[in-house]
């Protein structure tokens, strides 16, 4: 089935679609080299440029986006004749064709600009540019080293904002050519010069505006290496807020303009007194919560040293002692009042057992008395013996006889003498 074009019918954003395709897909419209002068340029929020290119008769709208603007070394202003590369594309939305360019450089500093592009690749390429490098600036300057023309406008921009934002950091020139031959060896010098300078803890350099040629001192890589070695922090403030140099990118911080790069380096003194006065409430409330805080502790520790001291401790000691004695008297008393009634019970049984034990005690004593008597030498010595003793020794046999001898009856003792007859042999008689 065939269609006569007649029968077509085409919405708006077919339409358009169909041109941005048809326009992407030509290879000649891709690449493409454009040459022009700029015209309405802006820079929306977003980053994005958006500008018009134009010649004698005719103009074309340009757009470039922000991931390729943030590359750019420069920003165009009106009137400069610049070379985009880009591609021809349709805007869908608005029906309307444009020029979207990826990368721009100022015509007629074809060789300059390529010089700029290598050094700039080369120094990234070593690090040189690197966020991590970066030093911050000091909150408040002792001095300031300044390195630029003394014949410019930038040492006056300078000095003015200094001395109206604080008149107390001093500002030291060292002056330099800053164009022409021989000003970036200058301006390098000037550099190496100011960081060991006692007391110098930022250097600015700079000059005002001018063309890619002007500004070229600044674009040179004795100029770059001398920022990157300098041992304090260094301002760049090189031209107008859309110029860009190697310079910027070497320095530890940008300034859009000279004026800008005092107000980076010199603290507004009346801002510093604010922050202060600012700073010393902020203290104050804070010492006066850790006051709260340890008066609050020490009341803590005070209430439990109280509790735990010595003399509390041996009070309620003494109170429970107290309470103890009381508990004690009481227990005491109950006690002896059980025991009173249970005293006269127990004397009876202890005096019925008295009894008993020495009525036994009798009966056990008498019947001792009886076998003593039984067996006492007395009765023996009743019925007719004797004992005899020799001083405190009993004499048992003839043997152990003496010469005198105490004879014990039952009624008394004899003391006799012990004689010895020769008539009649071993026999041997007591004489009374």
């Amino acid at each position: 089935m065939t269609y006569q074009r007649t029968d077509w019918v085409l919405d708006v954003t077919s339409l358009n679609r169909y041109v941005a395709q048809t326009l992407m897909s030509d290879p000649v419209l891709r690449g493409v080299r454009l040459r022009g002068e700029v015209s309405n340029f802006k820079v929306y929020p977003s980053g994005h440029w958006y500008f018009t290119l134009k010649d004698q008769r005719c103009r074309v709208a340009c757009v470039l986006f922000r991931s390729n603007a943030v590359r750019m070394s420069f920003q165009p202003r009106e009137g400069d004749q610049v070379i985009l590369h880009g591609d021809v594309r349709l805007y869908e939305e608005g029906g309307s064709y444009q020029f979207v360019a990826d990368s721009m450089r100022p015509e007629g500093t074809g060789s300059l600009y390529q010089q700029f592009e290598r050094l700039k690749a080369k120094l990234q390429a070593e690090g040189l540019f690197d966020e991590e490098r970066k030093r911050p600036l000091p909150l408040r300057p002792r001095k300031i080293a300044v390195v630029t023309s003394e014949a410019g406008a930038v040492l006056h921009d300078i000095r003015r904002v200094s001395m109206r934002r604080d008149p107390g950091v001093p500002l030291v020139l060292l002056p330099v050519q800053v164009q022409g031959e021989g000003a970036a060896a200058q301006i390098a010098a000037a550099i190496h010069r100011a960081g060991l300078l006692a007391d110098v803890d930022v250097i600015i350099t700079g000059r005002g505006g001018g063309s890619m040629e002007d500004l070229w001192a600044f674009n040179e890589e004795v100029v770059a290496r001398a920022i990157a070695e300098s041992p304090v922090p260094v301002i760049s403030a090189v031209g107008h807020e859309t110029d860009f140099t190697i310079a910027d990118f070497a320095a530890d911080v940008r300034a859009s303009t000279p004026s800008n790069a005092a107000e980076l380096a010199v603290p507004d003194r009346r801002e510093l007194l604010g922050s202060l006065r600012q700073l010393g409430r902020r203290l104050d409330a804070a010492a006066g919560r850790t006051l709260d805080g340890l008066r609050l502790r020490l009341a803590g520790v005070e209430k439990r040293l109280h509790a735990a001291s010595p003399e509390r401790r041996l009070h309620e000691a003494h109170q429970r002692a107290a309470l103890l004695r009381l508990r004690l008297d009481r227990a005491a008393d109950e006690a002896v009042a059980a025991l009173r009634t249970r005293v006269p019970v127990a004397r009876l049984r202890l005096d019925a057992a008295a009894d008993r034990q020495l009525s036994t005690a009798r009966e056990r004593l008498g019947r001792c008395q009886d076998r003593l008597e039984a067996i006492s030498p007395r009765r023996v010595l009743e019925r007719g013996y004797a004992l005899v003793t020799s001083g405190d020794r009993v004499i048992t046999g003839s043997a152990q006889a003496t010469a005198r001898m105490t004879l014990h009856f039952h009624d008394g003792t004899v003391a006799v003498r012990r004689e010895e007859e020769e008539n009649h042999g071993d026999q041997k008689e007591a004489e009374l």
